[in-house]
């Protein structure tokens, strides 16, 4: 029996990078998934890629900023498939590059918008239906700018803390209705948004970037996925209220 067997999964930013990745997988392991994202064409592609492969998939266009959006996608996976028991979410954008002086209302707004906001609601409307199945696992993505300071990325560090701060909080408030949370906190994975951030995909930058992490390479979207899945799965049924880096020991030099 695969590790996710009979399991439904919804993915929010699941059109891309580390969303597309732990989408393929999950439905690799057995779960009915259901794919939020801004990007129509990138959603369904994912859908027709899990569907050729013999899974099992839906779309639903979803901005999380949108309240609306996000209960259409949640009340979508449950007339689709009758429950939520996995949760991911994945959506995130990227702040502008630069000092704390230098930022604007304009880039705060847009950045704790889709990274606390977003999954603020996302968060409320996921465990309203896992209290009623009783069960559920819910799966954050924070970042290592989560965990430690980002200097040139103040908003974009300070959100990701927020997502580890949700994580905790949900963690301890819904333990014993069966609803574990965890996050996982990626350093440099091969993503769109890393290649926005670098500008720079083979240059100096991306080289310089590898050599931050003592691994010696940036992280492949398929390597968060797997933690993901585990996450997600029965396996990890003690596992709750934790944050767990996927950084080539970049956390720990």
């Amino acid at each position: 029996m695969k590790r996710l067997e009979n399991k439904v999964a919804l993915i929010t930013g699941g059109g891309s990078g580390i969303g597309e990745a732990t989408a393929l997988k999950f439905a690799a392991e057995g779960a009915k998934v259901v794919i939020g994202n801004r990007n129509e064409e990138a959603g369904n592609s994912v859908v027709e890629k899990i569907i050729g492969a013999g899974g099992e998939a839906v779309f639903k266009r979803t901005d999380v900023l949108q309240l609306d959006q996000i209960k259409n996608l949640v009340n979508h996976t449950v007339s689709t498939y009758g429950k939520i028991d996995i949760a991911f979410n994945n959506a995130g954008v990227e702040g502008i590059t630069g000092p704390l002086t230098s930022s604007n209302e304009e880039d705060f707004d847009k950045v704790f918008g889709v990274n606390v906001k977003g999954l603020w609601y996302s968060m409320q409307l996921e465990i309203e239906q896992m209290l009623k199945q009783g069960s559920g696992s819910i799966i954050n993505t924070s970042s290592v700018a989560g965990l430690i300071g980002f200097p040139g990325q103040a908003i974009y560090t300070a959100s990701k803390h927020a997502v580890v701060g949700f994580t905790k909080t949900a963690a301890i408030e819904f333990g014993t209705a069966g609803i574990r949370v965890n996050a996982v906190a990626p350093a440099a994975i091969e993503t769109e948004m890393l290649r926005r951030i670098t500008d720079d995909e083979n240059g100096p930058a991306m080289d310089q970037l590898k050599a931050y992490h003592p691994i010696g390479r940036i992280g492949q979207p398929e390597e968060v996925a797997n933690l993901v899945s585990w996450l997600a799965s029965d396996e990890a049924s003690f596992v709750t209220g934790q944050t767990y880096a996927v950084d080539g020991a970049y956390t720990s030099a």
